[in-house]
């Protein structure tokens, strides 16, 4: 195929040549119905290229093929068999995999340490979750992804379940074995789904750990905003094999998906497509020495330690590590994670996307350079010298304090009967709420699960201490959602 070529922009630029003058959306005509304090913000090259598809960057309809032609290419730039563009973000590309392989009443394999996209895909579909534990880490207090023996047993003991998923990368990059784990999920033939939201820029680099389709998974699904040069939003997801029928997985995004679909995130993935089979191992090769290089400087600066691959990788851990994650462990400045960050966005007009109780994560991408890896090192030597406090303590629970039981359907119990009690009488009750330490996004708390005294002090005392805790209905987390007595159905 011809890569050279990028059907969206092409479809942009012919509609601005062309002089359409729209009487259809969206309504703010090209930007000509924008108030000026808007524009001088975003700017109006912004509204310019704001289009809908048909009748739009194509016509009534859609003869023109040009969103599928544009997929066609991403596919074919991945080695998937389809690609299908998402412009609400891999929230929604995630939901539209899990809900392509199983329905209501059906169960999945889940990990105990996914996202909570796919917590809400479980609560919108009600497919049953079989959960699947991750590699819990004691020392380090991070879940890695699982491996192909633990998922062997589980698909031994429950040969009813439609599928797996799997999440790899995780927001730490740790990754798992995705050759061995679709190897044994196709041996019971069952489809692996790889949520790899992490993961988009993996295809374009021999250094980079495997990606889902190379590995022989059956979907997966990337966020191209994270790690790649697209809007937010933007999200691809991949198909391969005939374990998945393609009419079916469109149809299930079709449920899920908005009419109105942005032509701002459809034009930067088309446009990063392009950019990655031209440039992308060039661009790649130089991130990669920007990470390793600036890797060694944070770990000159006192105080600071950048995580190395062999804390992360071993039996019982992740199988591979993203070199362009650095995690950052702070608590040799006797601060945590979470005061890190605060400090450098505050301070220093440096933003991190991850802090935990003792680590942030800096993401290099292959739009860094020397320029802005400095900024950083420069943020990084004041933030040694800052002096700040110590820290609020967190009330870490152990592995097997973090894995609950599970009393309810996520379904059943979020939409049962609920009652607000206070947190301290929420002990032994059923969670009709998630709760949620964001990023990573991945809930301490599921609705169906029995709240425990370890879970619910590791979640009060992480909100005091800074952690994010965006899904509580009580923000401070003073009471806590519970299925209401009477409604409980174990």
């Amino acid at each position: 195929m011809d890569h050279g070529k990028a059907p969206v922009l092409e479809a942009l630029q012919a509609y601005h040549d062309r002089g359409y003058v729209p009487f259809n959306p969206p309504g703010h005509r090209q930007g000509r119905g924008v108030d000026p304090r808007v524009l001088d913000v975003v700017g109006e090259a912004v509204f310019t290229s704001d289009v809908i598809t048909p009748n739009g960057l194509d016509d009534r309809r859609n003869t023109g093929g040009v969103l599928e032609e544009a997929q066609a290419l991403m596919a074919d730039a991945v080695g998937a068999d389809h690609a299908f563009f998402s412009t609400c973000g891999s929230s929604l590309s995630v939901k539209s995999a899990m809900l392509s392989v199983a329905g209501p009443h059906e169960k999945l394999v889940v990990p105990r340490h996914a996202h909570k996209s796919v917590i809400s895909a479980l609560i919108l579909s009600g497919v049953s979750p079989v959960w699947l534990s991750p590699h819990w880490d004691p020392e380090r207090h991070l879940a890695h992804p699982p491996g192909p023996d633990d998922v062997r047993e589980l698909l031994d003991a429950e040969p009813d379940v439609k599928g797996v998923l799997l999440v790899t990368p995780t927001d730490y990059g740790t990754c798992g074995d995705l050759r061995a784990i679709a190897d044994v999920c196709h041996e019971f033939d069952k489809p692996l789904i790889v949520d790899e939201a992490w993961g988009a820029h993996l295809p374009f680099h021999a250094d980079l750990p495997p990606w889902a389709m190379d590995a022989g998974a059956d979907v997966c699904v990337t966020s191209v905003h994270k790690s790649g040069a697209a809007v937010e939003q933007s999200s691809v997801f991949h198909l391969q094999g005939d374990r998945v029928d393609p009419k079916v997985l469109k149809a299930r995004e079709d449920l899920l998906g908005t009419t109105s679909a942005s032509s701002l995130v459809y034009a930067t993935l088309d446009g990063w497509r392009r950019q990655m089979v031209e440039q992308g191992h060039e661009l790649l090769t130089a991130a990669l020495a920007l990470a390793h290089s600036t890797r060694g400087a944070i770990n000159a600066l006192p105080g600071l330690r950048v995580m190395g691959e062999a804390e992360f990788t071993g039996p019982r851990l992740a199988d591979s590590f993203d070199p362009l994650k650095l995690v950052v462990d702070v608590s040799g400045l006797d601060i945590s994670g979470y005061q890190a960050a605060d400090w450098l966005r505050e301070h220093r007009r440096v933003t991190v996307g991850l802090s935990d109780h003792r680590r942030i994560v800096v993401h290099f991408t292959h739009a860094d350079d020397d320029r802005s890896a400095t900024v950083l090192l420069d943020a990084l030597r004041a933030l040694t010298d800052a002096g700040l406090p110590s820290p609020e303590p967190v009330d870490l629970p152990t592995p097997e304090q973090l894995q609950l039981e599970t009393a309810m359907l996520p379904r059943d119990a979020f939409f049962a009967t609920v009652e607000q009690v206070d947190a301290d009488r929420a002990v032994g009750r059923i969670a009709a709420e998630m709760i949620t330490p964001y990023p990573p996004g991945a809930p301490a708390v599921l609705p169906g699960e029995v709240i425990t005294r370890a879970v619910l002090d590791y979640v009060r005392s992480g909100l005091a201490a800074g952690m994010v805790l965006p899904d509580p209905s009580d923000a401070e987390l003073d009471s806590v959602r519970v299925v209401a007595r009477g409604a409980e159905r174990r």
